[in-house]
């Protein structure tokens, strides 16, 4: 299988934990939209979907799954999502894809987290892929100019996370 195909086959599979009534909670990036195909089969069993992005937002809409804002929900279900590295220990970097304050709030209001990963991002050590760390808008001057003294690289992500 091609990593695109492990990555749909992860998204479906995904589906097993969705109950119906409920509202999902979405992730962003390549895997989290083959999950979003997927719960596109159920849009009618499910209330909607609380998304971490404007990418999945725009592709849930577009499948006729009512998106809430997680402002009006108290609880979810189950937040699915992927993620960039995972050790043995099921230890993870997330939030590559530009959305990482949004995931880790939605994340936070659900009783299961469940991360849909081909096996690419299985690592022995984490660390290969960079340490995503997200600064909010009015505090960019303030973080980024000790963050530069560290040696490390900063600026504004090229993902589609939540602008």
């Amino acid at each position: 299988m091609t990593q695109d195909e492990l990555k749909k086959a992860v998204g479906w599979a995904a589906l097993q934990y969705v109950q119906p009534g409920t509202i999902v909670g979405v992730g962003t990036g390549s895997t989290a939209a083959h999950f979003i195909d997927a719960l596109g089969t159920m849009k009618g069993q499910i209330e909607g979907a609380v998304s971490s992005s404007d990418a999945s937002t725009e592709k849930l809409k577009s499948l006729g799954i009512h998106v809430f804002d997680l402002n009006e929900v108290d609880s979810l279900g189950i937040y699915v999502d992927g993620a960039d590295e995972i050790n043995g220990h099921m230890q993870m970097i997330k939030g590559g894809g530009a959305a990482l304050t949004r995931e880790k709030i939605i994340a936070s209001v659900a009783e299961k987290f469940i991360c849909i990963a081909d096996a690419s991002k299985q690592v022995d050590i984490l660390g290969k892929f960079p340490l995503p760390v997200e600064v909010i808008p009015m505090a960019r001057s303030a973080v980024g100019a000790p963050a530069g003294e560290t040696g490390r690289s900063s600026g504004i992500p090229s993902g589609r996370g939540d602008r």
